[in-house]
């Protein structure tokens, strides 16, 4: 360990005006070693440093201290008292010593890299502290030599004139009348007057401010109790335009015996300390105001509202207009000579319906190159402006409106911030100021570009959640029915609403598919998850129901088959994300659904469900009843059945199928959304379009925080007249006597148009059926907006067209059929098959017109 003495005398004059060795100063290490020695201590003590570094510090003492006696130097950063001391030539030194804790880091003391005080690259001043090792851990010891600093009788006239003459402290001394006696230079500063013009007034006389009575309040009650009153007040200094922050202590004054006489308030200019709160204030405000919502006109306003009046009179947000579209890629950097056109997104002002503005929300301007907002833009940078200045005194001639609003309202400064997040550019904010009398400085500027840049990033997750939002709604809607079919079974009615902001877009959806036999299957689903790969497997199903439908398969049936596709995006799903290095997760594949297959000529219809909320059924006569239908697992779980429920429905009741975001909510339970939804349903209604809206109203909180899907069916039956049916014997002389009964029923219904096309399918139909079919066989016309032709058997073979080759005697037969009519197919039955045919028909005018037979046996 290095020791080392140095001459105080090397040390600057101002260390200790006529000489450095008018105090003694040591150090000691943890050890109590001696490792440094000044002049001042070889003055004091007698010991050259040659003779007492490397000694022991206790050597010095005059008595050695018992255990008991020493403080827990350890614990403490700093230690005084009075110590006796052992002269080199052996009589007792009393010394008032301070003891500083140095620590490696040279704190106290040391210098900030933790180099020791007096080391050879140290400053002149440094070294001439005598002392080695300054920054090692140990005790820094000083003491003033005796006879350095005696008390002087002028010592009070010097505390007197300091007192006075401080330029910081602002202090004014009271009589026991609140009335001024004198005030230091400070204080007659900032009052404006001097001793001679304030003494014999009170502080109310001085200051016409409510700010002068909270004072002289404040020295009524110091002068009564005795306590020290603090408080803290904004006022404007006389003669100043600015207004000031004080932290003002009032305290009462006595003699030495007591006596009271008077009251001093003593008053610090905290202004700067002021702004600097408010302004960490602010920013804290903003990062809890700012960004609430995934809304962009909301996010610029909230920026807005945070601003005024906290930091301007007048704010407006503008972005750029080429935001409009919601491109993919965000607009390229700006160029010189561009002009500008930015919309007005949100704005705000100390006055109401902000009379200053120039654009209106909604409106776009055009901002020229040269003008604040263009240049901050097109630099990147937040910039501030006087309204006199050259560029805005150019930019605003050539807008008599805005020239005209500046002088009206009397701005003074402005300033333009960029918004820009990601590396992209979204627009600017401006700030005014015309009622605050002070411009903006540095610090404002600063503030503003950190509210921006948090307002910006709040933007720009909006834009980006807008335009995701917007694709998915897109695709969901082009998904969903654009229009729902005719058909004769029911009359239908839909609503389809995607959630709000903070959901986003979902997978419901709902469909109504026009089946063989005048039926009609409806449909509601629901996906699980938001986004847009939730619509894109919304779009999925729903092309695989409509392809099983078109199949005509029972509603379980349809349900299992749809249960294993959902099973196969999930295993898709899972091994596209294990595959993929970069991307978000697309989450689970799932989904519930409900299917329904109505036929009006029954009045029957046919149900199940996978894991979705049951059907509610209004009955002609308003009763509602959930239908006891089994739920049945969500799609994609595998392995698991699903149950039909067969039941009648009276012509004129009504079917309401919906997702869960119709009846569940976070502000109450499902069977609270049930029951106003069987309310809802059971009210009249003008039309099912009422009722929807009704129900939607009536359901629905304020912000749905789910998608709703809502369809409505109202049922309706076939006349039994419209409806003929024959039991076939399975024989081939049978056809003929089919024949006849079908052109009968045709010549009833009025169809004679339809007699040769109908008699040939008839025949190709019941023959297939005979020849290739078990009994018992059926045929059965049905006369709605088409001629429907039904033949059902007891085998589960469905038949095919093949093309037959011309040495065939036969083969051409379902040919012919689909060649003739709209459409043809075949559906399963629980006892086997029937086949259909579809055929448009234009009633005969006379119904009494006769058909000409085909020989029977033909």
């Amino acid at each position: 360990m290095e020791r080392r003495a140095v001459d105080d005398q090397e040390s600057s004059p101002g260390r200790d005006g006529a000489g450095g060795a008018r105090t003694a100063r040591a150090t000691v290490d943890e050890n109590g070693v001696v490792t440094g020695w000044s002049a001042g201590a070889e003055r004091l003590l007698g010991y050259p440093a040659a003779q007492i570094l490397g000694r022991a510090a206790a050597s010095l003492l005059a008595e050695e201290p018992t255990a008991g006696e020493l403080p827990p130097f350890s614990e403490l950063p700093r230690w005084h008292g009075t110590l006796v001391l052992r002269h080199l030539d052996g009589h007792h030194v009393e010394a008032r010593v301070l003891a500083h804790r140095r620590r490696p880091d040279g704190v106290p003391g040391g210098a900030p890299d933790g180099t020791p005080r007096g080391t050879t690259h140290g400053t002149p001043d440094q070294a001439s502290d005598g002392v080695a090792d300054g920054g090692m851990p140990g005790w820094l010891l000083v003491s003033p030599v005796a006879g350095a600093a005696p008390a002087r009788q002028d010592d009070d006239a010097l505390v007197r004139q300091g007192f006075l003459d401080s330029p910081c402290c602002s202090t004014s001394v009271y009589d026991t009348d609140l009335r001024f006696r004198r005030s230091t230079k400070s204080g007659r500063g900032v009052l404006g007057l001097g001793d001679d013009d304030l003494r014999g007034l009170r502080l109310t006389d001085v200051l016409d401010d409510p700010v002068s009575e909270k004072v002289e309040g404040a020295m009524r009650r110091a002068l009564e109790t005795g306590q020290t009153q603090y408080l803290e007040n904004h006022a404007l200094a006389p003669g100043e335009g600015l207004e000031h922050s004080w932290s003002v202590h009032v305290y009462r004054l006595e003699d030495a015996d007591g006596r009271v006489l008077g009251v001093a308030t003593t008053g610090h200019d905290m202004t700067e300390q002021y702004w600097a709160r408010k302004r960490l204030q602010l920013i804290a405000e903003a990062g809890t105001r700012i960004g609430s919502t995934l809304d962009v006109t909301r996010t610029a306003q909230e920026l807005a509202n945070v601003a005024v009046p906290a930091l301007a009179d007048f704010v407006s947000v503008d972005l750029l207009a080429s935001l409009d579209d919601l491109p993919e890629q965000p607009p390229g950097p700006l160029r010189a000579g561009d002009s500008l056109a930015l919309r007005r997104i949100a704005h705000m002002s100390v006055f109401p319906d902000v009379p200053e503005a120039v654009v209106a929300l909604g409106e776009v301007d055009t901002y020229p190159e040269g003008s604040p907002p263009a240049e901050s833009l097109r630099t990147g940078r937040a910039v501030l402006h006087r309204v006199n200045e050259e560029a805005i005194a150019d930019w605003v001639a050539e807008d008599p409106r805005r020239s005209a609003r500046i002088r009206e309202f009397g701005f003074h400064s402005a300033m333009t911030v960029p918004l820009s997040a990601r590396g992209t550019t979204l627009g600017v904010v401006a700030l005014a100021r015309h009622r605050h009398p002070d411009p903006f400085k540095a610090d404002d500027l600063v503030l503003a570009e950190e509210l921006a840049a948090r307002a910006a990033v709040c933007i720009d997750n909006a834009l980006r959640y807008t335009r995701e939002r917007a694709t998915a709604v897109t695709l969901q809607r082009s998904l969903l029915p654009q229009s729902l079919p005719e058909q004769a079974a029911v009359e239908v009615a839909s609503r389809y609403l995607p959630a709000g902001a903070r959901a986003g877009v979902g997978g419901d959806w709902f469909d109504v598919i026009p089946l063989s036999g005048t039926r009609v299957a409806l449909v509601v689903g629901d996906v699980v998850g938001h986004g847009i790969h939730a619509s894109a497997t919304m779009g999925r199903l729903r092309t695989a129901v409509r392809t099983l439908a078109d199949i005509d398969l029972p509603p379980d049936e349809l349900l299992t088959h749809l249960d294993d596709l959902v099973g196969r995006l999930a295993t898709e799903t899972e091994d596209a994300e294990r595959s993929a290095t970069e991307g978000e997760s697309r989450g689970d594949v799932g989904a519930t659904c409900l299917y329904a297959v109505y036929d009006p000529v029954s009045r029957r219809c046919t149900l199940a469900r996978a894991g979705h909320p049951p059907p509610a059924v209004v009955s002609p006569d308003g009763t509602v009843e959930l239908l006891d239908l089994p739920a049945g697992p969500p799609l994609g779980l595998g392995g698991l059945p699903f149950e039909s429920l067969d039941t009648e429905l009276p012509e004129g009741s009504l079917l309401a199928l919906y997702t869960d975001g119709l009846i569940e909510s976070r502000d109450s339970d499902l069977d609270e959304g049930t029951s106003r939804l069987s309310r809802a349903l059971a009210a009249p209604a003008v039309s099912l379009e009422a009722l929807c809206d009704s129900v939607l109203a009536a359901v629905l909180p304020r912000r749905p925080s789910d998608d709703v899907a809502l369809l409505i069916a109202r049922t309706r039956a076939l006349d039994t007249d419209r409806v003929a049916a024959w039991d076939i014997d399975p024989d081939p002389a049978a056809v003929g006597e089919a024949r006849k009964n079908a052109l009968g029923r045709l010549a009833a219904w009025g169809l004679s148009d339809a007699a040769f096309v109908t008699e040939l399918v008839v025949s190709e139909l019941v023959t297939n059926a005979i020849r290739h079919a078990a009994p018992p066989i059926q045929l059965r016309l049905i006369h709605d907006r088409t001629l429907i032709c039904e033949v059902s058997d007891a085998s589960s073979t469905a038949p095919h067209m093949r093309r037959a080759r011309s040495y065939d005697e036969g083969g051409r037969g379902l040919l012919l059929v689909a060649q003739l009519t709209q459409r043809w197919g075949t559906r399963p039955t629980p006892t086997g098959k029937t086949i259909w045919a579809e055929q448009s028909v234009d009633v005969d005018p006379d119904p009494d017109t006769s058909f000409t037979f085909s020989d029977p046996d033909t």
